[in-house]
């Protein structure tokens, strides 16, 4: 991620080797690294978990359809939108850094906490989940793996998952390119056994196709959030735009890359799932994709298993690689404890940090179940997404003479956060849980730590010295930005 060079001031000290040593980001992400990075994470546990709480909450196969289709749209979007905002704004950090940059450090900092704290760990913790469960179903046939086991096992997860991206970038995106090529062919599979069933005339899933469905706001709401947990990872490039060769070419060729590709795969599994299974079957099913396997691979089943587990594997490697950055940015500028701003001197990693989420991740596993780390997730990450996009609009009518490689038509952005609007506020009114509340005063607590930890800098004295006895330990060193 990182590398060793030297300062290059003007005049005759630039004639001079000698010079104070940094480290420096490293732009080691090209095009097919960076759509890896994109489909690798959005193509988690999702496609094989989520159609069965979208069709809950939404009622008929239409509907079902419908909704993954507009996710897929919604999610082109917003990867539009932030495709400008990280041509405008080359720094790293993502939702962090265009919050910083448009509206201070307050509303900054409230997402930094509340990201390195909850929202980026509780993904992690997520996908490991749903990892784990895969793993191990294998060893239980017929009956339901122990928690006790699933949870061993996601931990497992997490701290291979660590010290992988602890070793090395190169080592950390050559697992995401393996991984993803391995999930876009679990996904052919599925899509491809899809359309041989349709083409037996296995139709029966979509004849009254619209009926049941459900059209309250709510409703639609909670389906989408299901839906979107399978599009999360749409956004992730922009948490390492310094990390990118060419940014301002790169940045938003592989999103529109990315994005439609993985949105047609998932409406083509969606079908392929309703032309094995009825609604009925779907609904009761734990896991679709291993019904759909016990349906149409019969003994062949464990390849399901196999490849569900390695495609939560690559999707929480992604995962992991971006949310220890969001917490390293957060970092430097002066949001979280030092020490989380820097890179280890010979492996170039931001180690510190990447532990620190491992950590986080690893408690939230212990009380923390699939379902409800996915909603309360998806309801905390829009309205972040809204606050983003309102950043936008705010440069292209207030500073549109902000040079930029690219534009996106202002339609798009303001559609998107109508929908950020939409999918905070209809959950709230029309199925109002204590959670969401929850979720709202964790955010809010933040002020409590901002003022005098970030405003008025009062950090306690150990701090420093405890900052240098884990950069010794952790052979780590301070860092600075790549924006050219």
């Amino acid at each position: 991620m990182r590398e060793k060079g030297r300062a290059n001031p003007s005049g005759p000290a630039a004639q001079s080797n000698e010079g104070p040593e940094i480290l420096r980001l490293k732009r080691e992400i090209g095009l097919a690294s960076a759509v890896s990075l994109i489909a690798g994470t959005m193509i988690g546990s999702g496609i094989f978990m989520s159609p069965q709480g979208v069709l809950h909450n939404i009622g008929s196969p239409a509907g079902s359809l419908i909704v993954w289709a507009a996710c897929g749209l919604l999610a082109t979007f917003g990867a539009l939108s932030y495709a400008e905002l990280g041509t405008i704004i080359k720094e790293s950090g993502g939702d962090y850094i265009y919050m910083l940059r448009n509206f201070g450090p307050l509303p900054a900092f409230l997402y930094a906490y509340t990201s390195v704290i909850m929202v980026r760990p509780a993904c992690v913790a997520a996908v490991s989940l749903s990892f784990a469960e895969y793993a191990v179903a294998s060893f239980y046939p017929g009956c339901s793996s122990p928690q006790m086991v699933i949870k061993c096992t996601a931990v497992v997860c997490i701290v291979l998952l660590s010290l992988v991206n602890c070793l090395s970038v190169r080592l950390a995106t050559s697992v995401m390119n393996v991984f993803t090529v391995a999930k876009l062919l679990a996904l052919l599979v599925i899509v491809a056994a899809g359309m041989v069933l349709l083409a037996r005339g296995q139709t029966q899933s979509f004849q009254n196709a619209f009926q049941h469905t459900k059209t309250d706001a709510g409703a639609i709401g909670i389906a989408f959030y299901q839906g979107l947990w399978s599009f999360d990872g749409w956004s992730n490039l922009n948490y390492v735009t310094e990390e990118i060769k060419k940014p301002e070419v790169n940045l938003p060729r592989a999103m529109m890359i990315a994005i439609p590709l993985v949105t047609c795969f998932y409406l083509m599994a969606n079908v392929s799932y309703f032309a094995a299974m009825s609604p009925a079957e779907l609904l009761s099913s734990g896991a679709v994709a291993i019904t759909w396997g016990n349906k149409v691979l019969g003994s062949w089943v464990w390849l399901i298993s196999l490849s569900v587990a390695l495609s939560s594997f690559g999707s929480a490697n992604g995962t992991f690689f971006c949310g220890g950055r969001m917490c390293y940015i957060a970092a430097r500028e002066g949001h979280m404890p030092d020490i989380l701003s820097m890179a280890h001197v010979r492996r170039l990693t931001p180690s510190p940090a990447l532990i620190f989420t491992a950590v986080v991740s690893v408690v939230m596993v212990i009380p923390g179940s699939f379902s409800q780390i996915v909603n309360l997730f998806s309801f905390t990450a829009w309205i972040f997404y809204g606050v983003t996009i309102s950043g936008l609009l705010y440069l292209k009518i207030k500073k549109s003479e902000l040079p930029r490689s690219y534009k996106v038509p202002i339609i798009i952005p303001i559609i998107f956060l109508m929908a950020s609007v939409y999918l905070v506020l209809a959950p709230i009114i029309d199925q109002p849980q204590i959670e969401f509340l929850y979720v709202i005063l964790f955010i809010l607590s933040g002020i409590i730590f901002y003022f005098p930890l970030v405003h008025f800098k009062c950090h306690p004295r150990f701090l420093r010295k405890l900052t240098l006895h884990l950069q010794l330990l952790l052979e780590v060193a301070p860092t600075e930005k790549n924006v050219n």
